[in-house]
């Protein structure tokens, strides 16, 4: 048992037990499941059926943890529902698409009445009892709308509660709080400081003034009816970050995980270190069993996601704000007063704003090198005795781009392998279904850069009207080359005879003479915010289309944070981030030409993730022993 876990067990196992079993318990008793894991069970599937919390047992039949003493954890929510959530969730979407995730997206939109707390599996409905009778004391005197007023910092963004409504809020978390603590042995705390409904937190300052035209969109006196609602999380993963599952994995050894598709994986970041590139380690939420696992088979999900509704409440009120008409009292937003008739949704600002085009730029990964799966010896693996190129293997190109120097200058300017064409092909017709127009292509003078542009504008049906701009200042930071040596790089005239839709009139901000071996960082950040900057002066918005930059995996974050503002990361850092960008990776900025700097927003397609497929050689194993 971890230490952690033995901390949790010294905090539980003292207090006395309740005798009182459920009707549930009854009957996952009879079928012959213990008694204390048969509560751990229903608390942990929110006492709902029987057959849910049956195929939680079946599921947990491995969990190294299945007999420990391990509450969960409750909260009490408030929260609403109605048009008034629908503009919220209008609110989440649309802030995480241009301002990326903050703290508050890992939640639904909530009051926090009561904070977390535990309690013991077995008295799990007294509180649900509580739930009820507390509420019912208080419908007839509960807010038939609630007073809520925009505020805004650096870091927060939300609704405060009203001080009369929040009083009143406040009386009903503490008789909660009160009955809970008395009935079911546990301290419940309730929220008595400033009640508020959280829109963003811990975000970039730079996004405040965006974050904050979204949410004045939101019409804090539309129709809403709220509900105290009890969550419960597993308090062991408390500080994890949460992973779900895009593809089932089945293990290849003894220490890695099986997980199904959908499945929720809690991952301690500080135990990532001594993980070899590419895994993480991990819990599986829904078999509680921990092993190793790719993870490029995941995608990070919400704190909230694992979460488990137990009871909720509904306050039915007899408010006009469920029957509006025309003399609906104003709403004061933000020290301003607006009329709900004439409020506009997050929808309605999305089209304003589309109509006016904004330019964007779209940096990309080139896709898969043929070095990156054959081996730095990849050329020697495919030129036959006379020094001519052959395909050793279907992912090798079938064939090479003529150059007149010699063809061992492709060991350090390696082209892409068939797998990293596909990739590309299929980015660009991705990026032609979202309706996506590229108006300007620029790209590292690398060949698997170049190649990369051109497969991206043939799916995108576009080749034969952007050319590709080679701008030598794109490469990557040079003392990152294994030769130590600046590559030998393809003319552009070869690459026009290799038919390459290159601009052969296009000059360079930074001739490829002035690449220097082994930069240093610092030059590497320089080269690189001044050559973003000469892009973006030299390309005039043209209709809705955007700028394509396909360089390499440090490209994503030296050609994107001084577009946005932010400073260069520590070069340890630097490296580390790097790392993990796969091919084909994106970051996409778009212009606030009216307040004169630029955000990060979601790519307009979605990444490209798959797996590895090893050589094989069918006389092993299938002729020969």
């Amino acid at each position: 048992m971890a230490v952690a876990e033995t901390q949790l067990y010294a905090k539980v196992s003292n207090k006395h037990r309740s005798k009182s079993t459920s009707a549930l318990l009854e009957s996952l008793l009879t079928k012959g499941f213990p008694a204390h894991t048969a509560q751990k069970a229903l608390a942990a599937t929110g006492q709902k059926t029987i057959e849910d919390a049956a195929k939680w047992l079946h599921s947990h039949c491995n969990d190294p943890s299945l007999d420990d003493p391990i509450p969960q954890e409750y909260a009490l929510y408030l929260c609403p529902t109605g048009r008034l959530h629908n503009h919220l969730q209008e609110f989440w979407k649309e802030s995480k698409r241009q301002c990326g995730k903050n703290r508050a997206h890992e939640i639904f939109p909530h009051i926090t009445l009561c904070d977390f707390f535990t309690c013991e599996d077995q008295k799990v409905e007294l509180l649900y009892d509580t739930l009820k009778r507390v509420g019912d004391s208080f419908s007839q005197c509960f807010p038939p709308s609630i007073s809520l007023t925009l505020h805004s910092s650096t870091s927060y963004l939300g609704f405060f509660i009203g001080d009369s409504h929040a009083n009143t809020l406040k009386e009903f978390a503490l008789a909660f709080s009160s009955e809970a603590s008395s009935l079911a042995d546990c301290h419940v705390k309730p929220c008595l400081k400033q009640l508020h409904l959280t829109l963003a937190h811990k975000f970039y300052p730079h996004h405040q003034k965006t974050l904050e035209q979204l949410a004045k969109c939101i019409n804090p006196g539309e129709t809403c009816q709220w509900v105290a609602a009890l969550y419960s999380r597993d308090m062991r993963f408390v500080h994890y970050q949460t992973l779900r599952a895009l593809f089932q994995y089945k293990p290849q050894n003894i220490d890695e995980l099986m997980i199904n598709a959908g499945d929720f994986i809690y991952v301690d970041p500080t135990q990532q270190s001594d993980v070899s590139e590419g895994w993480v380690i991990g819990t599986s939420h829904r078999t509680g069993c921990r092993g190793f696992l790719p993870e490029n088979y995941t995608e990070k999900a919400n704190e909230s996601d694992t979460w488990v509704k137990h009871r909720e409440y509904v306050f039915v009120t007899a408010s006009k704000l469920f029957t509006q008409t025309e003399n609906e009292p104003n709403v004061k937003l933000n020290g301003e007063v607006h009329s709900p008739s004439m409020s506009r949704s997050v929808t309605n600002v999305l089209s304003l704003q589309n109509a006016t085009l904004r330019r964007g730029v779209l940096v990309m990964r080139h896709g898969e090198r043929v070095d990156q799966v054959f081996g730095k010896s990849w050329l020697q693996q495919c030129l036959s005795a006379d020094g001519k190129y052959y395909r050793a293997d279907l992912n090798f190109p079938s064939t090479l781009p003529k150059r007149k120097d010699s063809v061992k200058h492709f060991e350090y300017d390696p082209p892409l392998s068939c797998c990293g064409i596909f990739q590309s092909r299929l980015i660009g017709e991705a990026l032609l279904d979202q309706e996506v127009t590229v108006s300007y292509a620029y790209s590292s003078p690398a060949l698997r850069c170049i190649q990369t542009a051109q497969h991206v504008l043939q799916g995108l049906k576009l080749d034969q009207k952007v050319k590709i701009r080679v701008e030598p200042g794109l490469f990557e930071w040079t003392k990152w080359e294994a030769s130590r040596a600046i590559p030998n790089f393809m003319t552009v005239t070869e690459l026009a005879e290799a038919s390459y839709k290159i601009d052969t009139s296009y000059r360079g901000n930074f001739p490829l003479s002035s690449l220097v071996p082994s930069e240093s960082y610092e030059e590497y950040v320089s080269r690189s915010s001044a050559v973003i900057k000469q892009i973006i002066t030299a390309c005039p918005s043209k209709g809705n289309g955007i700028i394509l930059i396909v360089g390499h995996g440090s490209s994503l974050t030296s050609f994107t944070r001084p577009l946005i503002g932010l400073p260069a990361r520590d070069s340890n850092d630097f490296a580390q981030v790097v790392r993990k960008i796969p091919s084909l990776g994106m970051c996409y900025c778009e212009e606030l030409k009216e307040e004169n700097k630029w955000q990060m927003v979601n790519p307009p397609v979605k990444t490209l993730t798959h797996g590895a497929n090893a050589a094989f050689n069918w006389r092993n194993g299938i002729v020969e022993d």
